[in-house]
């Protein structure tokens, strides 16, 4: 299952990190952010809920980015 994201992040350094982190997160397969459209692409596990893995990518993209939001 693949869902898109609207992200509030500072600049595209910061970006990168986000995605990092998201792709690190379990129940994630894959996640591409672009900082033009301040969208984060998510792919998830099979079998992974979105409405329980997604506060796990927020947590864990603001370990990076402790300013950054995903609106879910």
């Amino acid at each position: 299952m693949k869902k898109s994201y609207k992200i509030e992040v500072d600049c595209a350094n910061c970006a990168n990190k986000m995605e990092q982190a998201a792709k690190e997160t379990p129940g994630v397969r894959n996640a591409v952010v672009n900082f033009m459209t301040l969208k984060m692409n998510v792919e998830f596990e099979e079998g992974a809920d979105p409405k329980a893995v997604m506060p796990a990518v927020l947590a864990n993209c603001r370990k990076v980015e402790d300013d950054c939001e995903i609106f879910f």
